[in-house]
Order: structure tokens, then sequence, then C-alpha cells
């Protein structure tokens, strides 16, 4: 089932590159007693991740803090070399977090896993935006497939 408004993040470990390499973060550290914009997608470096919705969310960066986000996170099932890479790329410092979930736990257990095996890109994550306050969902819009519209910082901004 999916994660809705109200309920917990559940408990699960992630991974955020840092200069000493990936290092674990909980979903507890991660979220908890603090406001946070997450949005998640299906991976990273790939087309409309990379040239909207990642860049849109770095771009609104001041504005989400003027309106009381404390974090901005990216989320994909990636692992942390690759987010870590991506953030370098996307020039993400001091802006968005960009966290790891590479064996897609908190996909799952979240409920926003995106079959793309098929495809040739196993189990990814939908593309999402969620607004979590300590430890608890405030919100959440999912994109439709193929959509890039509920889930991109300027929507996100409009709603806070």
């Amino acid at each position: 089932m999916t994660v809705q408004p109200g309920d917990k993040i559940p408990a699960a470990t992630v991974y955020e590159m840092t200069a000493d390499g990936p290092a674990n973060v909980s979903t507890a550290d991660l979220f908890g007693g603090k406001t946070v914009m997450v949005f998640g997608l299906p991976g990273a470096f790939t087309p409309t991740c990379s040239a909207q919705h990642l860049p849109g969310y770095v771009g609104l960066a001041a504005q989400f803090k003027d309106k009381g986000v404390d974090e901005i996170v990216c989320f994909a099932v990636n692992d942390a070399f690759v987010m870590g890479a991506w953030g370098k790329d996307q020039n993400v410092a001091g802006k968005v977090r960009m966290i790891a979930d590479g064996s897609a736990d908190l996909t799952h257990k979240l409920g926003l896993e995106l079959d793309l095996i098929e495809r040739g890109l196993g189990m990814r994550c939908e593309r999402f935006a969620m607004v979590v306050e300590d430890g608890t969902v405030k919100s959440i819009d999912i994109e439709a497939p193929g959509e890039f519209q509920v889930s991109s910082g300027a929507a996100q901004l409009s709603k806070l």
C-alpha cells in the first residue's frame, strides 16, 4: 500500500555520499524534527530527472527555505556513488541532499516501486514529491506514468 498523508515514514537505512565514502542515514535522522521536501525519481542522469526535476529544486532551494522547508532531499533507487556524482554534476551542494536507496528498501516500504525490469532498468522509484514534518507525511503527489507535473519544484512550492 502506498504511503498516505498522516502516515509515519517507516524505519529504514538509506545512504549518502560523503568525503569519506557512502554513509548510512536512518530515516529517523533524515526526517526527524524538521520539515523535509523529498522528491523521488526513477534514476540519476536520466533525461527528465537531469534536465528538469532535480534542477527545478536546486533553482528554487532558497524559496523553499523561505517557506519553512528545512531540507530538500532527492531520492532514487541508485547507489550512493551514483547519487554523489550526479549531485556534483548538478551543483546541488548546500541546496539538495542526494539520498540513495540502492536496494529499494525504503521505496518498497513506502509502496512507491516502479517496475522497469522489462525496459532493462530494474526496480525503481515512482516519480513523486512529498512533504514530511517530523517524520509524518503531510502531503504526497505521485506522477501518472510518463508525466512530470505534480512533483516539480514549482508545483510543490506553490502548495506551501
